[in-house]
């Protein structure tokens, strides 16, 4: 399952994204996402974990919780829309 997460300390790099879900089961990968210009943190994040109980275990557990002064926003990402720069 892939796993959105808000609000994150812009502190936060993948390795702490990766540690705070592996507490509830397996990560396959966690990706702060970065600003292409100033290389900080963007405050948001995505994590795929292969088992779907200890993913909703996590977005329920995490979901409103405090890390580094700032309360998580965490739910199952919806699928990326392609983009259309159209005008």
């Amino acid at each position: 399952m892939n796993i959105y997460v808000g609000n994150l300390p812009y502190s936060y790099g993948n390795g702490d994204l990766e540690q705070l879900f592996s507490e509830y089961g397996a990560v396959t990968s966690a990706q702060v996402i970065m600003d292409r210009d100033t290389g900080r943190s963007r405050g948001f994040g995505f994590v795929e974990m292969p088992n779907d109980d200890e993913a909703r275990r996590a977005i329920d557990e995490l979901a409103g919780s405090s890390v580094g002064g700032r309360n998580l926003t965490v739910n199952e990402a919806r699928p990326r829309r392609e983009r259309s720069y159209e005008r």
